[in-house]
């Protein structure tokens, strides 16, 4: 499904749809209002507000590998959109397709071990009795099941908060303002063209992030190729290719999560024989697609990249003091410091006013933490 252009511009259509929109947002604060389950661990949430893709699953993966890079033994959550599992289950790359389980649910298995579910709760019970020290969640901002130790409202610069309405007048899950309440922090993807930095609460700390061609889109600079792709932001796919220096002879456009099936990739492949170009998509594609065609395909991947990496440790370390000091101590740096509540949990983790000391100074941890 394609979001309707008046999610991102406005007009009659919202305004009409507007009455609605406030009924949804009474709704969803309700509901947001129910207690959570707590977890023995940290459980890290990457969401947004809005309705599509923000760069969520690019910043839960960098997490979780931060987190293992340093020895702790890390769980992703996910929803499991697009695919018919229920849950909980544990996403076997080898038994699993994206059918059954997702195709971000695919992706984040390749790192660490993965639930889907649609109770994040009960996903969560099920990874801490498997050994997690840690659980990552991929999307689940507005799901109350599951209380939160730290969440991070994930915005995409270009597209930013649409025409600001909640859904069905736009494309917000719920107003800016209370997502954002509950956060203790948020990463704007992109350059922020929408203006979205201006929309969110003067004290929130924004960290800037952007995906950045990996060495498979790389090793296409001066290449002809065909691009598709059935994500949220096919845009900022075709553009990855662009500056990775690949000429792009056809882009091809399909709804997010879109279920190829071989009658589709036969027909991109014909394609791409005619004009004598290279089939390219990206990693969120290519899972979805049958193995035996997967094969005739080149996939470019993509980069995580912040321009101020410290600001995301800052976060992270009061959560796991020990293993940040031990890769500090490793690394020769200094440990950010964690300062304890009474419960054993970092003070960050609890939304007080408190600051986390890091090498590049201090990011301030404000807004309540817990049930979104």
């Amino acid at each position: 499904m394609r979001a309707p252009g008046f999610w991102r511009t406005g007009g009659v259509p919202a305004m009409l749809l507007a009455p609605l929109g406030r009924a949804y947002a009474v709704v969803a604060a309700r509901r947001l209002r129910r207690p959570g389950w707590r977890a023995p661990v940290p459980v890290i949430c990457c969401g947004n507000v809005v309705a599509g893709g923000a760069g969520k699953t690019p910043v839960a993966a960098d997490i979780g590998r931060r987190l293992k890079a340093r020895g702790v033994a890390v769980h992703f959550l996910s929803r499991g959109y697009g695919g018919k599992a229920k849950g909980p289950l544990r996403v076997d790359t080898a038994r699993h397709d994206s059918r059954m389980v997702g195709d971000e649910a695919l992706l984040l298995a390749e790192i660490a071990p993965t639930w889907v579910g649609r109770e994040r709760a009960l996903s969560a019970r099920q990874a801490v009795e498997s050994g997690a020290q840690a659980i990552v969640m991929d999307d689940g901002l507005q799901n109350p099941t599951l209380e939160k130790t730290l969440s991070i409202l994930v915005v995409d610069g270009g597209y930013g908060f649409g025409n600001g309405r909640v859904h069905p007048a736009g494309p917000l899950r719920e107003p800016v303002a209370a997502g954002a309440a509950r956060c203790q922090a948020a990463v704007l993807m992109g350059s922020d063209a929408s203006g979205a930095r201006a929309q969110l609460p003067p004290g929130l700390p924004v960290l800037e992030a952007r995906m950045a061609p990996g060495p498979g889109a790389l090793a296409l600079a001066g290449k002809a190729v065909m691009a598709f792709a059935g994500i949220a932001n096919p845009t900022r796919f075709f553009d990855g290719l662009a500056e990775a220096g690949a000429v792009l002879v056809a882009r091809e456009v399909f709804a997010d999560h879109y279920p190829y099936d071989d009658d589709d990739i036969r027909q991109l492949l014909a394609e791409a024989e005619g004009l004598r170009a290279l089939p390219v998509t990206t990693p969120k594609d290519a899972v979805r697609i049958r193995a035996e065609l997967r094969e005739h395909i080149t996939v470019a991947d993509a980069t995580l990249m912040w321009t101020d990496e410290t600001a995301l440790e800052a976060l992270l370390a009061p959560l796991f003091p020990a293993a940040f000091a031990a890769k500090a101590a490793e690394d020769g740096a200094p440990a950010a410091a964690a300062l304890p509540d009474e419960d054993g949990l970092p003070s960050a983790s609890r939304g007080d006013a408190r600051t986390i000391a890091s090498p590049a100074g201090t990011v301030s941890a404000t807004g309540p933490a817990a049930s979104a």
